[in-house]
């Protein structure tokens, strides 16, 4: 799994012309999910994204608050584009998971981002649409995760 996190003054989503989401401050993240991911990809990729120090804190200090630290929101955004493989000119995108399968998975990750922190924060896109995403990237600071795998978990030393 594979979240690009962007940190927002404000974001929006629209489909057809018409906003279906936005947020004021905080994190815009795009989540790209691969055909092997299991729950524990998702768990993973929900405490980085919800703990990383990313903000200010009250006294101004640098990379020293999370987004549950300063209470802001969370637009999430499914996109399987993250796990493309360019091959010539074309893309492929056989390592994405099948949109049957990623709808329902990419649902549970929301509400485990709302079990951790609050669901009244949490905002999204709309599965499968096509969307405009409109963001104020505040710094700008964009940051890229993916969860550890199968191989990495393996190989670290007990």
């Amino acid at each position: 799994m594979k979240a690009v996190i962007q940190r927002v003054s404000k974001a929006s989503v629209s489909v057809n012309g018409e906003i279906i989401s936005s947020i004021g401050n905080g994190l815009c993240v795009l989540i790209g999910i691969k055909t092997d991911d299991i729950l524990a990809d998702s768990e993973y990729i929900a405490d980085k994204i919800l703990n990383l120090k990313i903000f200010d804190n009250d006294t101004g200090k640098r990379w020293a608050a999370s987004v549950m630290d300063k209470d802001y929101e969370i637009l999430c955004i499914s996109q399987f584009t993250l796990y493309h493989i360019i091959k010539g000119k074309k893309l492929d995108f056989h390592k994405a998971m099948p949109a049957a399968l990623a709808e329902p998975f990419y649902k549970n990750f929301l509400l485990e981002l709302g079990r951790k922190y609050k669901p009244e924060l949490i905002k999204d896109g709309q599965f499968g649409a096509m969307m405009q995403v409109s963001i104020e990237n505040n710094g700008p600071v964009t940051l890229e995760i993916e969860s550890p795998t199968k191989d990495d978990i393996t190989s670290v030393p007990i």
